[in-house]
């Protein structure tokens, strides 16, 4: 299947605000291919650490709140 993987990382971005914790922390439990990506992007910290989470850039940690109200906020 052919995908879309800037939109797979966007849909990731937003869901990892979902899991921010301790200043700007997020849970890494998603695709590697992904994270790596949102990594060379400046989004995220090198998921490649021994660490259970990463941490948000600070345009990392805006735009994945920007993007959770965009794909999953309720509408009306």
């Amino acid at each position: 299947m052919d995908l879309d993987t800037d939109r797979i990382d966007e849909a990731v971005l937003a869901l990892l605000y979902l899991g921010l914790h301790d200043h700007g922390r997020a849970w890494k439990g998603f695709d590697g291919d992904a994270l790596r990506r949102l990594h060379a992007k400046g989004f995220i910290s090198d998921p490649k650490s021994k660490a259970k989470s990463v941490a948000f850039s600070a345009a990392g940690e805006r735009e994945s709140e920007r993007l959770l109200r965009a794909l999953f906020g309720k509408r009306g």
